[in-house]
């Protein structure tokens, strides 16, 4: 068991009338000018952009707005927002959408308050001392990044996508209202839960085995999420199952399940050359992904993926017989995966056969130019990134 620190500073407003409250939460946090960043269309067809605009307003918080965040968030638009920020005069960033928004307003965040380029940064050339205060009003459950400390951008120069964290960027507020998650997708709805497990999952498979109840706490979230992803597909506008999504998107991402114990990350860093280099959607490509991940590395803890395949995935226990226990635990896995939509392996995520020359460069990217590892269950060397990519294919 690992000794740790908890910090989960973000207030959460959950509910069917949460946003009422989003001129009193920014003025409680200090803003006077905000900036509203935002994706696409869907906040503006849903009218929730406006009624936002209009609580701002009326509750007498001046703001200005910038759209345009597209999945896989890019560093130009937060260059264009730092600009925009620093010209307006504003103090207070609200993110109206779901990760890539919010971790867009972090990259702005961080770049209005820092005197040179945001993206050195996130290339761990230096850290950050102080940032603008940010807060979300989530419109799609997946990333958790209204609740972490984790931010995710990509530099379209190169296509290189890559993550930060740190505690000054943890959202002041986080508003939940699951009836905004109603016309989300079928795929994205299956997307983002794929996410939300698969961050549970970074944390839950360790070789720290004593931490019980914060392995309780990861399973049982794992099981919720897979219940209700099924529910919610079948019926899109079931408010209670929407509401254990948003809330399970959160509670997979603040830290809770992570306390006691070590995390990995390695499926994460792997996919982030796949969202990089192919644009794709990082739910699925973490499933493409996790299943050679997972028999690649299975043996340094059988143990764990036994327990995960009993207890998560229903799957009988072979005392006998535990690596056979542990396969078809990650092969129940892949069939829930498929069950849902979501790929389980690169061809499927991508369309076509990824070539080798495609997969030597995500594993240089992925690598650092090999000099870097990833993972921490079995640290990865970038011989070891290249097998997964090439079981993956």
């Amino acid at each position: 068991m690992r000794d740790f620190n908890y910090y989960a500073p973000t207030e959460v407003v959950f509910g069917e009338y949460s946003e009422e409250q989003v001129a009193f939460l920014v003025k409680k946090y200090g803003g006077t000018k905000v900036l509203v960043h935002y994706g696409g269309q869907s906040a503006v067809r849903s009218g929730l952009l406006d009624k936002v605009c209009n609580l701002l307003r009326k509750g007498g918080v001046e703001y200005v707005t910038l759209g345009g965040v597209v999945p896989n968030p890019r560093l130009s638009l937060a260059q264009q927002g730092i600009e925009l920020c620093r010209r307006e005069g504003v103090d207070f960033i609200l993110a109206v959408g779901g990760g890539s928004v919010i971790d867009s307003s972090k990259c702005i965040a961080y770049g209005v308050c820092f005197d040179g380029d945001v993206w050195d940064i996130y290339l761990g050339k230096t850290e950050p001392v102080d940032m603008l205060p940010v807060a979300a009003v989530l419109t799609i459950p997946a990333a958790g990044s209204e609740m972490s400390e984790a931010s995710v951008i990509t530099n379209e120069n190169g296509d290189v996508k890559l993550g930060y964290s740190n505690n000054l960027s943890r959202p002041k507020f986080a508003i939940m209202n699951p009836r905004r998650t109603f016309t989300l997708p079928p795929y994205q709805t299956a997307a983002g839960v794929t996410d939300m497990i698969m961050h549970t999952m970074e944390r839950y498979f360790t070789m720290d085995d004593d931490m019980d109840l914060t392995t309780d706490l990861a399973e049982a979230v794992m099981r919720r999420m897979k219940t209700a992803v099924f529910d919610v597909l079948k019926n899109p506008e079931d408010y209670r199952q929407r509401a254990q999504i948003m809330w399970g998107g959160s509670v997979a991402h603040n830290g809770l399940t992570g306390c006691g114990v070590s995390d990995d990350w390695a499926t994460h860093q792997l996919e982030h050359e796949l969202s990089g280099m192919f644009d794709v959607t990082h739910g699925a490509g973490l499933a493409a992904i996790w299943p050679s991940w997972a028999r690649y590395v299975m043996h340094q803890n059988l143990s764990r993926f036994v327990r995960f395949a009993v207890n998560v995935m229903d799957v009988p226990n072979d005392f006998s017989d535990p690596e056979g226990t542990a396969l078809k635990g990650i092969e129940a896995m892949e069939r829930f995966y498929h069950a849902i939509g979501m790929p389980i392996n690169i061809h499927e995520l991508i369309g076509r056969d990824i070539t080798d020359n495609e997969i030597r460069e995500m594993t240089r990217k992925c690598s650092r130019d090999f000099t870097a590892t990833c993972g921490c269950l079995k640290v990865l060397t970038a011989d070891d990134m290249e097998a997964i990519y090439r079981m993956a294919r």
